[in-house]
């Protein structure tokens, strides 16, 4: 059974996460990094928009659970995750073999709690149109104490994280933490982000959520309508 290897798996105290766009998407390439988010701001009242309605929810940003870095690598891996939402469940098939680094951290931090009423921080509209998640800080730099290499690169070419792809967010080649982004709109990025997904289940949820758009009309930043993970199940 293979193991992780310590090179592979850089032990830090935070990881600052990004994604970089090619061609002319450069603009909205930088991480938002907006502070934690106070209680009394993500707290939203039950509401509707395009059928889809989200319960409230008191998720704030806090300080992640410690996760030990996984000491082997699945040779058996979840067929889907399900992100349990105040707004419903979007449901994850993932790629499996393809990822298994990738596999074997998201399915430790899944279980270990790490995502466990953690709110979606960032949603970019222009050019690059993705909701972004993982970080329990909602600062946009929050991560495990561990990074594994890029996994599943897509080719370099247009559109090649359509709409439904879940990929990993990072800061730079082999960086990869606990942050994900969901694609809801075909997008063109660099080959940099590992592919570990497809949301076969719930891509209506995160369309209402972009569709409701950025603070302040912003092209980058906090989602305009809150959205919250309660937990991830691992199947």
């Amino acid at each position: 059974m293979s193991r992780f290897n310590k090179v592979s798996l850089i032990l830090l105290a935070m990881v600052a996460i990004s994604l970089t766009g090619c061609g002319g998407n450069s603009s909205t390439d930088s991480a938002d990094s907006a502070g934690v988010i106070k209680e009394e701001e993500s707290q939203s009242a039950p509401s509707s928009a395009d059928g889809i309605t989200c319960t409230e929810t008191k998720a704030v940003g806090h300080d992640p659970k410690e996760i030990a870095t996984p000491a082997e690598v699945l040779t058996k891996f979840p067929k889907t995750f399900t992100l349990v939402t105040n707004c419903g469940d979007i449901v994850i098939s993932t790629v499996g073999s393809k990822a298994p680094l990738t596999m074997t951290s998201i399915a430790a931090l899944a279980k270990g709690g790490y995502y466990d009423d953690s709110l979606c921080h960032r949603l970019t509209t222009q050019g690059l149109f993705v909701l972004q998640c993982g970080d329990p800080t909602a600062t946009g730099s929050g991560g495990p104490q561990f990074t594994y290499p890029d996994e599943n690169l897509p080719a370099n070419k247009s559109n090649n994280y359509p709409a439904g792809t879940v990929a990993m967010a990072n800061s730079g080649p082999n960086t990869n933490g606990s942050q994900f982004f969901l694609v809801y709109a075909n997008t063109t990025l660099a080959p940099s982000y590992t592919i570990w997904g497809t949301i076969t289940s719930g891509l209506d949820i995160v369309k209402a959520i972009a569709k409701a758009g950025a603070v302040g009309g912003a092209p980058d930043g906090k989602p305009a309508k809150t959205i919250a993970i309660s937990k991830v199940l691992v199947n």
